[in-house]
């Protein structure tokens, strides 16, 4: 065996230990199909290892990447897609997902998928054709208008994060199928990727499940903005607020120690963000998210982020006027420099809120509601369910553990029971 299908093939053994990949037809798709086809240049290594590539950036943010071949499977598997099937993918990316889609799909079936930036089109057609997927069709185009010539579709799925659900991915889809993305239910760091099932009023979940994707670009993003932290690229705060953030005065408070308060909570990278960022974004319109690349200058000076995945350290919190109020862990004197993994499944240590500027109520009001989420035992996205409603059309009486979020163009059922 060459050493190339010996990685792939040691990729997928891992992803089945680990309980991630379980449908037979996803496995020989990735089984199959070979990735460093689609990354040229990049070395096998790389390529193999359970992580997201970036391959394109803009003002040095991330905007195409080769998704973690881990969340691939998974919403893959949601998909459910069958032989014979019409499918559109809403951001080619290098176009790897699409061939696996193609895989999939079989001879019989048909792939479309949809980028806005021509040179990321022109790679994903030449990495595909070099595949032997030419039978792919790769459309330049904005994917929040869908394709409506090939419509309509038995799958659609997203590749990016969407901030709401855009009326084209609805309208064609056949009644009965199904509708995978990456949603920001509220705010950043509230990504599920979500199997939606097209019902006759609504769309209604099949299965959630925890993600982290690259935004939606062109008239359907949403209102997440990003902005560049600490005059240091890598080191950025996402929030979805309609007030300008001072970033100056951000950049201030950031330079200065922050001050660490205790909130008498234990849990571990799985817990938080599987969960509390969820709830935080649900019970504060303040919610904000902090991500800082390992590499980037003056990201040791930040505090004892919540997690950390590959080379991207993450926190949440609350953004105020006068402050900044981030969810941390008590800083472990046994890490090295570099800062060890606090991976999903780490032991459970001490929550610390990290403060930041003046506003001492914003720090508060983050320890009260982490207390809260402990006190609710804990709710995380795998007991939840979502059902997706027109803007204008009818809800569902109110009842059980319910909260609706509205978006532009549609409202969010949400329902933890």
């Amino acid at each position: 065996m060459d050493p190339a299908a010996r990685l792939q093939h040691d990729l997928v053994d891992t992803l089945k230990a680990a309980g991630v990949v379980h449908d037979e037809p996803v496995e020989a798709a990735l089984r199959s199909v070979p990735r460093h086809l689609f990354l040229p240049g990049v070395a096998l290594e790389e390529v193999y290892r359970d992580q997201a590539i970036v391959t394109k950036r803009v003002d040095g943010f991330g905007v195409s990447s080769s998704s973690q071949p881990a969340i691939m499977a998974v919403m893959l598997e949601q998909l459910e897609v069958q032989p014979g099937q019409r499918v559109l993918e809403i951001g080619a990316g290098t176009g790897y997902n699409a061939a696996l889609l193609a895989h999939l799909v079989g001879e019989t079936g048909r792939v479309v998928t949809i980028d806005i930036d021509d040179d990321i089109v022109q790679a994903a057609r030449r990495n595909l054709i070099a595949a032997g997927f030419e039978r792919v069709q790769v459309i330049c185009g904005d994917g929040g208008l869908g394709y409506a010539e090939s419509a309509p579709f038995d799958r659609i799925i997203l590749t990016v994060s969407a901030w709401d659900i855009a009326p084209a991915w609805w309208d064609q889809l056949r009644p009965g199928g199904r509708l995978v993305l990456p949603l920001a239910l509220r705010g950043p760091e509230t990504q599920r990727a979500i199997a939606f099932v097209r019902t006759a009023d609504h769309l209604a979940s099949a299965s959630v499940r925890p993600c982290g994707f690259m935004l939606l670009r062109g008239r359907f993003a949403g209102p997440i903005h990003q902005v560049p932290l600490l005059s240091a690229p890598g080191v950025r705060l996402a929030h979805d607020q309609t007030v300008p953030v001072d970033i100056e005065a951000l950049a201030e408070w950031l330079r200065k120690p922050g001050r660490s308060l205790a909130v008498g909570v234990r849990a571990n990278a799985r817990a938080v963000g599987g969960g509390l960022n969820l709830w935080l974004a649900l019970h504060d319109d303040r919610f904000c998210a902090l991500t800082a690349e390992v590499s980037a200058p003056a990201s040791g000076a930040l505090p004892g982020l919540y997690g950390r995945a590959g080379r991207i350290r993450t926190s949440v919190g609350l953004l105020g006027e006068q402050g900044l109020a981030l969810v941390g862990r008590r800083a472990d004197p046994t890490e090295n420099a570099d800062g060890d993994e606090w991976s999903a499944d780490a032991p459970s240590t001490d929550l610390e809120v990290y403060t930041f500027g003046a506003e001492t109520e914003l720090a508060e009001r983050l320890q009260a509601l982490i207390r809260d989420w402990d006190a609710a035992d804990r709710p995380t996205g795998d007991r939840l369910s979502v059902s997706a409603y027109r803007r204008n059309g009818p809800l569902p009486p109110p009842g059980g553990a319910r909260q609706v979020v509205v978006k532009e163009r549609t409202r969010l059922v949400l329902d933890w029971s």
